[in-house]
């Protein structure tokens, strides 16, 4: 039975390895982090039972979310991959036994790692366009410069914007 397993782990693994080589970032992510969860749902279940299980899906979905999303949403993809992982292992050991706790850990780091990079993409994607004027000068800067009420004062060499410098 575990020759099974270990054999059927490595026939999945290998083909969405080959699979997900073309595939755009959220699905890499996505099946990264559900592989992971995966193998360290196995490993975690050989070496402490159901709750060494509930910590390798999480560490597992969290690590290939990880090694798999670009720098900017690494945090956000993790912790979704993470969170995903021991919630679908939770819910599929209760509903499905052994096997549905293995499926469940995949389905929900999957869900998780995506849902996270998708949070982290829109928040990067906010602060954008939030910060998309405050590097250029406006008026009431401007006005305000030689103002005896403001830090930034005519220093006496007229070198406009950068006098302090």
């Amino acid at each position: 039975m575990k020759a099974n397993m270990w054999l059927c782990s490595v026939i999945l693994a290998t083909s969405s390895m080959v699979t997900v080589a073309h595939a755009d970032n959220a699905t890499r992510v996505a099946a990264t982090s559900a592989l992971g969860s995966v193998v360290g749902t196995a490993l975690g279940k050989q070496f402490g039972g159901d709750t060494g299980a509930m910590i390798g899906s999480a560490i597992g979905g969290a690590g290939g979310a990880a090694a798999s999303s670009n720098k900017r949403n690494r945090t956000e993809a993790a912790i979704g991959g993470g969170l995903g992982g021991v919630g679908g292992y939770t819910v599929g050991r209760n509903m499905g036994g052994s096997n549905g706790g293995y499926i469940g850990a995949a389905l929900g780091a999957a869900g998780g790692a995506a849902l996270g990079q998708k949070v982290g993409q829109d928040r990067d994607e906010d602060s954008r366009y939030d910060r998309r004027y405050d590097n250029r000068r406006s008026y009431d800067d401007r006005r305000y410069y030689n103002s005896r009420h403001n830090d930034r004062h005519d220093n006496g060499r007229h070198r406009g914007w950068y006098k302090n410098r």
